[in-house]
């Protein structure tokens, strides 16, 4: 820590100004007042500077100390970070609450990764090997789901001078030297990272594979892809934050990140309690070991909001670079904003569209950006990605404000959530409506070549029936359903049928809760097959009252309940028995 030292001359809750410190940069990190409080420098001038306190400020007096360190706010990367609950700037919650109790008291300090606990290391390199930087060095296994790979740090590239043996380290020990020029690097098993900047990579590619969520309307009607970036925004109780705790759980990504970023604590806590007694569909082991939780609730220091965004983005890039599929969702961006605001009045900036600073679309622009699916720093070629989901929370669900509106600019997903849908108890209410995805096409080629040749065309038949059933609600509206002829009768009767057959979830059935692609493809394939027989059918010159009264109906709606995802032989019989329904009333 330097020894410059300045003084604390004004402070407007988490914002503090001090003066005296020569050399002060930006965003370095600065321990304020006699308790040792966590700072962040964000303006300056001379030797001045504005802080942005992350923790209480309550009796701070000016005059007190300032201190400087020289680094900017950096996360700590190595093994030890799946499974913890950190705060917004990488404290352990779970440590803290064992050292000072439930409540986090201020000034508290506590290293980000355990360095009381040995990893077993297994070397990959030998002595004498020219190494970049990105080069894995050796692995070590993290939890059961996840092979922690240790890197060269971005920066660093030459010969290996020394290398450790495999066997069990603490991660400050050093497992590897890397000579060049006569220089000599340390690795440890752990390295830093300032959180404000994008992890470099080699190359960007296409987001071409999806993002399987086991969420039907998500996953056949607006999918995201890995890489990709996406918003749900919706008003209060429309099912945000139960959206994402379905995509978190059920997603095929190998690293969850979860970020509450200003939710209430009560909705935290929901989390904290939920997430631990998962299991993970894919392996059967619990859902924690391949997921890290940044707990920032709404009673926490504001600015600390702002830091948690980042430090989770940091964090799933690093996991990007061992090559891993990472999901980072953000519940949600609305409260960080808030935060934006709330410093940026204080500090006396001039307000934008509803108070927000005028920076508030660049610094969106620049969180969603730091997605992608990438070709990793490294000699040896691995690709990882990094998919954003965020959850926007309009106030009174007015999609015109500034957050939404900037955010939609950004995302190439947009789930709108529809209070109407919510209060009708229709779940997941994502409006079909309004919602778009623009990877549709990039990812049909995976759909098409893994689970079934005219999944695009499936699809768009299903929008199709949709789309019409909305334009025919006017009608209804005005002279009634009796005012239309049979086939348009019929299109309102599908669309009710794939609303609540196939787009409704219920999150808290065993079985509805999440469905495979398999079954998820199957289920399309009934509901376009019923929709083609049953327009034959009445073109045949049968009843609609007829066509009504099939008893197939009933099984085709409860199928999402009934089949099981490893049962899906049992939806191909349900199709035979659609077509012979069909023929029979026919024969009849």
């Amino acid at each position: 820590m330097s020894s410059k030292v300045g003084k604390i001359s004004w402070i407007s809750g988490p914002t503090v100004r001090a003066e005296g410190l020569e050399g002060i940069k930006m965003y370095e990190v600065v321990y304020v007042g006699y308790d040792k409080l966590i700072g962040e420098v964000i303006a300056v001038s001379g030797d001045k500077a504005v802080i942005q306190v992350y923790e209480n400020t309550s009796g701070l007096r000016p005059g007190e100390p300032v201190y400087k360190t020289g680094e900017p706010l950096s996360v700590t990367l190595g093994p030890g970070i799946i499974g913890r609950t950190y705060d917004g700037v990488q404290r352990p919650l779970d440590i803290i609450a064992l050292k000072v109790g439930f409540f986090v008291k201020r000034g508290v300090t506590v290293d980000p990764l355990p360095t009381d606990r040995k990893w077993f290391f297994e070397p990959k390199v030998k002595v004498g090997e020219e190494v970049v930087e990105g080069d894995i060095l050796g692995f070590v296994q993290e939890t059961p789901l996840i092979k922690h790979a240790i890197m060269v740090p971005i920066g660093i590239e030459g010969k290996v001078s020394y290398i450790a043996k495999e066997g069990e380290y603490y991660i400050t020990e050093v497992i590897a030297e890397i000579t060049k020029n006569e220089n000599k690097y340390s690795v440890n098993l752990y390295q830093k990272w300032p959180v404000r900047r994008p992890r470099p990579y080699k190359e960007r590619l296409e987001p071409e594979v999806p993002l399987i969520t086991g969420q039907r309307i998500i996953d056949i009607l607006f999918p995201i892809a890995k890489g990709g970036t996406a918003a749900i925004p919706g008003g209060f109780g429309t099912g945000k934050t139960v959206m994402l705790h379905q995509i978190a759980a059920w997603c095929d990504a190998r690293v969850v990140i979860y970020i509450g970023c200003g939710e209430r604590g009560n909705e935290m806590a929901e989390v904290l309690v939920k997430f631990p007694e998962l299991t993970d569909p894919y392996s059967g082991r619990p859902l924690m070991e391949r997921t890290i939780l940044i707990a920032n609730t709404s009673n926490m220091p504001i600015s600390a909001r702002e830091a948690s965004i980042y430090t989770g983005i940091s964090i799933a890039e690093y996991y990007r670079d061992m090559g891993y599929d990472v999901v980072l969702v953000a519940d949600s961006t609305s409260r960080w904003a808030e935060a934006l605001r709330e410093i940026s009045g204080r500090l006396e900036e001039m307000p934008a569209e509803e108070g927000f600073p005028p920076y508030l679309a660049s610094r969106l622009a620049e969180f969603y950006e730091r997605a992608g699916r990438v070709v990793t720093l490294g000699r040896d070629k691995r690709i990882g990605s990094v998919t954003v989901i965020g959850a926007v929370s309009p106030p009174g669900g007015d999609f015109s404000e500034p957050v939404t509106v900037h955010t939609l600019r950004f995302v190439r997903t947009f789930w709108g959530l529809d209070s109407a849908l919510a209060y009708s108890r229709h779940y997941p209410a994502i409006n079909w409506i309004i919602s778009y995805s623009l990877y549709v096409d990039s990812i049909a080629k995976w759909w098409e070549k893994f689970i079934g040749k005219n999944w695009l065309i499936l699809r768009r038949k299903i929008q199709e029936i949709l789309q019409k059933e909305d334009e025919l609600k006017e009608i209804v509206k005005l002279l009634g359903p009796e005012a239309l002829p049979d086939n348009e009768k019929l299109i309102l009767d599908v669309a009710r049928m794939i609303r609540e057959g196939f787009l409704q979830q219920n999150a808290f059935d065993p079985i509805d809760s999440y469905c495979s692609v398999e079954k998820q493809y199957k289920m399309l394939k009934l509901f376009v097959e019923f929709y083609e027989n049953a327009k034959a059918t009445l073109e045949k010159g049968i009843s609609l009252t007829k066509i009504r009264s099939m008893p197939v109906i009933v099984k085709l709606m409860r199928c999402r309940y009934t089949v099981p995802n490893d049962k899906t032989e049992e939806l191909d019989k349900l199709h035979q028995e659609i077509i012979d329904s069909f023929n029979k009333i026919i024969s009849e």
